[in-house]
């Protein structure tokens, strides 16, 4: 039977953990009774307005080397024409969520970790249990529900500065016509192409602020425990944003 308990032992820490997760996830999601919206408010400030810098720097020059890339591609099979249909969709669909979410989750879950590990070390989480307050309402459903509702928004504006950025380099580097341009961008985008986008962004978001989260909540004592769930909440956020990318784009598109 050891074989058997080498496989089985993992599987079981893996199926614990998902579930520990979910319920973690579901609790922080439900714990909107009484409304905080004072402390969603100032995370939406966090999260939201102060990640928007990066987030369309990040846009701005992923559209221009996108623009790049497709028409030195693109001549090689006479179809340079295509750049701005591609720059848009590539953006819409793809780059603007994945990227966005990757700056963010650079930015905000290792905010979040520190912040909340740094709460646990110093008891301050024991202190409001002591009171009969309940951490994961005011720590953890602020947070979650401020990045699942920031995050779309900060795909639509990096899409946007996305696609200026190809049209910067189109007309100015490129030889592309300013309205030719725009108007091919928009021909070619469905609804559901901005829609897909968007949904990622608030999926991405959770992700986010659930790493940053789970894991300051699960921090260890010290300084060397603080610094091993900001790591462990960058990471986890990257690696989560990714899977969940593949496997939306793979519901969404197949």
């Amino acid at each position: 039977m050891n074989p058997l308990r080498a496989i089985g032992r993992p599987a079981l820490r893996v199926t614990r953990g998902i579930g520990a997760v979910t319920l973690f996830a579901v609790r922080g999601l439900a714990g909107l009774r009484p409304f905080p919206w004072w402390a969603i408010l100032a995370q939406l400030l966090q999260i939201g307005w102060l990640s928007l810098p990066v987030v369309g720097l990040t846009a701005l020059f992923t559209g221009a080397a996108l623009a790049l890339q497709i028409h030195s591609g693109g001549e090689r099979f006479q179809a340079s024409d295509v750049v701005p249909a591609i720059v848009a969709i590539g953006m819409v669909r793809e780059l603007g969520p994945v990227l966005g979410g990757l700056m963010v989750a650079a930015r905000v879950a290792s905010s979040i970790a520190a912040e909340i590990g740094t709460m646990r070390v110093t008891e301050q989480i024991d202190a409001l249990v002591t009171l009969s307050t309940d951490p994961i309402r005011w720590l953890v459903t602020p947070r979650l529900w401020a990045a699942v509702l920031s995050l779309p928004v900060l795909v639509a504006v990096g899409d946007v500065i996305g696609i200026m950025g190809g049209w910067l380099i189109g007309t100015t580097s490129l030889g592309f016509n300013s309205v030719t341009y725009i108007a091919n961008s928009w021909a070619y985008l469905e609804g559901w192409d901005v829609m897909s986008g968007l949904i990622k962004g608030a999926v991405f978001g959770l992700i986010v602020a659930l790493s940053g989260c789970w894991c300051g909540m699960r921090s260890g004592r010290g300084a060397a425990g603080v610094g091993r769930a900001t790591t462990s909440a960058v990471v986890a956020a990257a690696v989560g944003i990714l899977a969940a990318n593949f496997a939306l784009t793979g519901l969404f598109f197949r």
